[in-house]
């Protein structure tokens, strides 16, 4: 563990009976990058999480979360860190700005409830029962307990469920001025374009492993794969794959004379890739395990 690096897990595995879930997981997080956890559901990948959480016992491995185990978290660490589950709990009869508020006891040096309030872009609803709110804005809700405490280290699981675009976009912006400022972010999510605008690096799970790891531009190749050039010609179109895509316009460009009808030039998307990475492991018929 060294001061540039908030998560390290060596030899990580958790069963559940029979069904091994996490089959021996290495991973570096660094001090302030967000980092994005992909993978399929049955993939492992909440389990894995729930471990750095503090909140699931492993079976073994060596895990340290800000330089402390989290299967023996104390109360100093857990003020430390911040959580935005997947499932909402309810509220009673508090109102939006009250829930805020009694949660930001709970921290030596909460942020102003009023300021995160507006940051989710709840102000308009601050005074309405949480029990009256839609699910979107629920959910925006529980973001806003989850950074009240200004963690150091902040676990998004599937945060945007819910959210119109309007109101991703803003959540993103504010994610973004979280890393800014020095937050370490873990964010799993099923948003493959999310994790490709938030994420500094990307690991992807398949059947308890990982299968990947890196820059989202770079993962799995995509930067080196080949290009899909397409164009119209008599009423039809034609689509060639090519390593070298910029002579393959250019030979088009001279055959056309000039302007190429309907030119398009396509790289593989993180979509493309994710599909690819977690084909093989489930073409091998190896058993799923929790999600």
């Amino acid at each position: 563990m060294t001061a540039t690096t908030a998560i390290k897990v060596r030899g990580l595995t958790k069963s559940y009976g029979d069904v091994q879930a996490v089959r021996g997981i290495d991973l570096d997080i660094r001090a302030g990058e967000v980092f994005a956890v992909l993978g399929p559901n049955g993939a492992g990948k909440s389990t894995t999480v729930e471990i750095l959480e503090g909140h699931r016992k492993r079976d073994g491995g060596e895990v340290s979360v800000l330089s402390v185990d989290p299967g023996r978290p104390t109360r100093e660490w857990r003020s430390r860190i911040g959580v935005v589950l997947q499932t909402i709990e309810e509220a009673g009869d508090a109102t939006v700005r009250e829930m805020v508020r009694h949660f930001a006891r709970y921290y030596p040096d909460p942020r102003d409830p009023d300021e995160v309030i507006e940051q989710v872009g709840l102000a308009e609803k601050a005074g309405t029962r949480v029990r009256e709110l839609s699910g979107g804005q629920r959910r925006r809700v529980d973001v806003a307990l989850g950074i009240i405490g200004r963690p150091e280290l902040l676990f998004l699981d599937e945060p945007t469920t819910g959210f119109d675009p309007e109101a991703r976009r803003r959540f993103w912006e504010l994610i973004s001025g979280l890393s800014d400022d020095g937050t370490t972010i873990v964010l799993t999510t099923h948003y493959l374009d999310e994790a490709e605008a938030l994420a500094d690096r990307v690991a992807v799970i398949a059947w308890g492993r990982i299968v990947a790891e890196g820059d989202p531009h770079t993962l799995g190749g995509r930067a080196t794969a080949k290009a899909s050039v397409s164009w119209s010609q008599d009423g039809v179109r034609h689509s060639v794959e090519t390593g070298t895509p910029s002579r393959t316009v250019a030979e088009l460009a001279r055959r056309f004379d000039g302007e190429v009808p309907e030119l398009a030039v396509t790289r593989p998307t993180l979509e493309d890739i994710y599909l690819k990475l977690i084909e093989t492991p489930a073409a091998a018929g190896q058993e799923a395990g929790d999600e």
